[in-house]
């Protein structure tokens, strides 16, 4: 049996349970096709900050009730990044200094000049990194957890902190 997803009813933004937007299996008992959103939040302590948040987002995938799918977080802020990287102590400084090379905090950028720019939080360069490192992944999920390579963390970047962030978190499968 084929279902034709323009017929299933979207659910409400405030549902995130993981039968929100379950789809019907097959006649045979196939497994339903799960929706599961959460946002989760972070208060940050440093302006350039670097968390592993690996475990709490599998935390999240374990709760879903997603066997296999995709899971997929987005920063909700242009100033943090998400990605993915080795989570070991001298690479993170080295990813800290390299982000320091590659946006200077001290330049004059067009966003921290009042003659061309309301913004008074002096941030450009956290925008720039957010640019660079990116806002959102999408991870597969098998098994009922994110599937990382041996070395890799989820790592969530704080550019313009101390800040409260949030994430949005969407996993979806069977």
């Amino acid at each position: 049996m084929k279902t034709n997803l323009a017929e299933v009813p979207a659910p409400s933004e405030s549902d995130s349970s993981p039968s929100a937007a379950t789809l019907a299996g097959s006649a045979t008992g196939a497994s339903a096709f799960h929706m599961f959103n959460r946002v989760v939040d972070w208060i940050t302590t440093e302006r350039l900050q670097l968390i592993n948040i690996t475990d709490r987002i599998n935390e999240i995938v374990r709760k879903s009730g997603v066997r296999d799918g995709i899971v997929h977080l987005q920063s909700l802020h242009t100033t943090a990044a998400v990605f993915l990287n080795e989570w070991q102590d001298a690479l993170l400084h080295d990813v800290k200094s390299y982000l320091d090379h590659l946006v200077p905090g001290d330049r004059e950028w067009r966003h921290n000049d009042p003659r061309y720019s309301d913004c008074e939080r002096q941030n450009a360069d956290s925008h720039l990194r957010g640019m660079v490192l990116g806002q959102s992944l999408c991870l597969q999920v098998r098994n009922s957890a994110v599937l990382l390579g041996t070395w890799q963390s989820i790592i969530l970047a704080e550019l313009d902190g101390p800040r409260s962030r949030s994430m949005s978190v969407q996993v979806s499968g069977i």
